[in-house]
């Protein structure tokens, strides 16, 4: 098995994990549940999202 298609909400679309160094399928099902207490997505994959976001609007609307 190289990766899980993990639901973490019911009736949310899949979130697809792969495990990285060291660490395998099932320890990733594991963190990733551990990461989304709120939504769908884990809250650091989420705070990436956000910043990137904001980031980009600002570059397309200065000020």
């Amino acid at each position: 098995m190289i990766g899980a298609a993990l639901r973490t909400r019911t009736d949310t679309k899949c979130v697809f994990v792969s495990p990285g160094h060291l660490i395998d399928v099932a320890s990733s099902v594991e963190h990733i549940l551990a990461l989304t207490p709120r939504f769908r997505l884990p809250e650091t994959t989420r705070a990436a999202d956000q910043l990137c976001r904001a980031a980009l609007a600002e570059s397309l609307n200065p000020i």
